[in-house]
């Protein structure tokens, strides 16, 4: 009887840090670019959640996203 307490305590715990680690993930590219104001924020937040739910393969490039600001020019500048 106790190591059944025992096993469905490990059981629960075990869900709860795999739903806190998959929510992590799917906030982490969005707070990213909202802290560095990037102008695609809806975007990678999106993407972060699409890409985890469907296996996680893209998630990674959301997250190199989230940090890359790109360049913006100004009226008549070039970017070179």
């Amino acid at each position: 009887m106790g190591m059944n307490i025992f096993a469905w305590i490990v059981f629960v715990t075990m869900i709860i840090t795999v739903l806190a680690a998959f929510a992590f993930l799917g906030i982490w590219p969005g707070k990213v670019a909202r802290e560095r104001n990037h102008p695609y924020v809806d975007a990678i937040t999106i993407g972060s959640w699409v890409a985890l739910i469907a296996g996680g393969v893209l998630w990674p490039l959301v997250l190199i996203w989230s940090y890359a600001t790109p360049d913006q020019k100004q009226d008549g500048e070039s970017i070179s």
